[in-house]
């Protein structure tokens, strides 16, 4: 158990939160909420012992250990497998089997294991910062964001494992069903204040509103009874027989409390401009099919007709080929086969987390909008600033430094500005708060147009998906229902279960049989020979698209230096020329991961073959 007492923090003259004290008692799952730059992941540093506290303290027992999922990444062991290690204690340096077994649940296979950490996609990097934690087995284990960049069925998997989690946890994430399921008591920073509660943050956020409501009231009710005391002082203050009276309402108005008037607190509030469109589909797709590799297609013979107003959901593990056809329903990408094509007076709106490099970084948030569409003028743009939470001189920011919530916000910004019958969207949850979520959730649930989306959300799925496209068991298959329906008809069950251990053999066992030892090592040469043979190929081709993805890092690296010098000097050739490249690059690098991944597929596949030859011969 922790004690928090009377902690104070703030920056540059803003208060983070102010003398808010509470407790973490056994066993606890508390999920921490509050807006967005409200100071969660501060308080989550405090308590860490990674940043002071400008007051208060924090009592925490002898040799009570605090695992902390920091969001930036540092690798520095050449293995996955030696990387998640390191959160061992020293006593168990030598159990792979629970670091395997925690990796294993978060996507990574038995072969990516001997992989270096720094060929994986940035998603990926993220699982093996929390594995490394996890390992560690702390008596609190804080989670700031764990969902982030995670596929449903890794989301699912660490559900039930922090469901089983046998010590305390706390936990930040946009996710609110996740939360729901995972937290025992909610903790909220509200206006510098903090409530705990026992249960969800349905009840927490319904407390909250229920005691602002009744402040109000009281402060109105106060209001009302200090200016009809202060009439009857003015009035009757020279009549001497009235004098007790009047000295009885001076007393009366000094008792009463000074409320202030709560100030608004900022969130978004939008709706998508909707396009009419009489028409009873809006795409149709027929064989569709594309592969980043000649030997195996990512997206092979698929064929969907989007119905008007429709709500459909693309779920499945990353690196299936998701974004991908989303890319090729926008007609971002050309498919290899087949054909996506939008019915006449469709007009799409997409939005995707890569597209924020498309932003140009010298102009500010309110000429970015602007661009957006030419009916846009100035005061309609300052209206969407303020929709998307850029309200007075926010609005006048630059793009180049602003974080990656607020570039998604633009992004949102710029497709409120754009009248649009199909939205597009890849994962829009990314880098917005909770309540910021639930904004989003009500503009598309009262978008007329049709949505297809990418998300991981559950909340959003059980909320919005009419139809599915699955992508499971490298399978893609359009599933006709909620994803109620889905969850009760298929479901996730065995898409990312960790294996069992290995079981150990005692010391000089003899493998079961008649088969001498000299036979067996014949033949287990053979097949080790066979497998050097089968499997050289792919993992040299893994080896040049991984120098490949290295060398575009360089280019990327080097355009982003370029972009800001030219920004500096205002050279709208270079900056054109360098955003250019930044884009080719990019593209180049989103292209070799979907390569690198099918290729390892294909490798622990054959792989896994040879790993079974072999374990017959024991």
């Amino acid at each position: 158990m922790i004690s928090v007492e009377n902690l104070t923090k703030g920056y540059a003259g803003r208060q983070l939160f102010q003398d808010i004290s509470f407790k973490i008692n056994h066993r606890e799952r508390v999920g921490l909420v509050g807006r967005n730059g409200h100071g969660k992941t501060t308080l989550f540093r405090i308590i860490a012992g990674e940043e002071q506290p400008d007051a208060g303290a924090i009592t925490i027992p002898r040799h009570y250990r605090i695992g902390y999922v920091h969001q930036q990444l540092e690798f520095i062991r050449d293995t996955v497998l030696e990387e998640a290690l390191r959160g061992l204690p020293g006593a168990g340096e030598h159990q792979h089997w629970i670091a395997e077994k925690i990796l294993a649940g978060l996507g990574f296979s038995p072969a990516d294991m001997n992989r270096h950490p720094a060929v994986f996609s940035g998603g990926y990097q993220v699982r093996l910062n929390l594995a490394r934690v996890l390992v560690s087995e702390p008596d609190l284990l804080l989670l700031d964001e764990p969902t982030n960049y995670l596929d449903i069925t890794s989301i699912r998997w660490i559900e039930q494992f922090l469901l089983g989690w046998p010590h305390e946890l706390m936990l930040i994430t946009h996710d609110r069903s996740f939360m729901d399921k995972i937290a025992t008591h909610t903790l909220g920073i509200h206006r510098t204040k903090i409530r705990k509660i026992a249960g969800s943050t349905e009840k927490y956020y319904a407390q909250v509103a229920q005691d602002e409501e009744v402040y109000e009231k009281t402060r109105l009710k106060d209001e009302r009874r200090r200016k009809e005391a202060e009439q009857f002082i003015a009035r009757f203050r020279a009549k001497a027989r009235l004098a007790n009276l009047v000295q009885s309402r001076i007393k009366a108005i000094e008792k009463l409390e000074k409320r202030s008037r709560l100030e608004k607190l900022k969130t978004l509030d939008f709706a998508f401009r909707a396009m009419p469109f009489k028409g009873k589909y809006v795409l149709s797709a027929r064989d569709l099919c594309f592969s980043y590799a000649p030997e195996t297609k990512l997206i092979d013979s698929l064929g969907i007709t989007v119905r008007t107003g429709e709500r459909i959901c693309i779920v499945g593990r990353n690196g299936k080929g998701k974004t991908t056809l989303l890319r090729l329903l926008a007609g971002e990408l050309q498919p290899q086969c087949g054909e996506a094509v939008c019915s006449p007076g469709v007009t799409r709106g997409f939005f995707e987390q890569t597209n924020s490099s498309r932003l140009v970084g010298s102009r500010t948030v309110e000429e970015e909008i602007a661009c957006a569409h030419p009916d846009v003028d100035r005061q309609t743009a300052r209206g969407i600033c303020g929709a998307m939470m850029f309200e007075e001189d926010d609005a006048l920011k630059k793009i180049r430094v602003l974080s990656g919530g607020e570039k998604s916000r633009v992004m949102l910004g710029k497709l409120l500005a754009t009248p649009v019958n199909m939205l597009l969207l890849d994962e829009p949850t990314n880098h917005l708060d909770m309540q910021s979520c639930d904004a989003l959730l009500a503009a598309l649930d009262s978008f007329e147009g049709t949505v297809v989306m990418v998300t991981h959300n559950e909340m959003f799925l059980h909320a919005l998906a009419e139809r599915l496209i699955v992508f499971k068991n490298d399978r893609i298959s359009v599933f006709e229902g909620s994803y109620g329906d889905f969850l009760a008809k298929e479901g996730w069950e065995n898409e990312n279960g960790a294996p069992a251990p290995a079981a150990k053999h005692e010391h000089g066992e003899e493998p079961a049989g008649k088969v001498t030892k000299r036979e067996l090592r014949r033949r287990r040469s053979e097949i080790i020979t066979e497998r050097g043979r089968a499997l050289r190929p792919l993992e040299q081709r893994i080896a040049r698209i991984e120098s490949d993805i290295e060398r575009h890092d360089d280019t990327i690296r080097a355009c982003n230096r370029g972009l800001q010098d030219a920004s500096e000097a205002q050279d709208s050739t270079r900056i054109a020329e360098l955003s250019r490249l930044l884009h080719e690059s990019q593209s180049a690098v989103d292209a070799l991961f979907e390569d690198l991944e099918q290729q390892t597929v294909q490798c622990e596949r054959l792989g896994a073959l040879f790993e079974e030859r072999l374990k017959e011969l024991e």
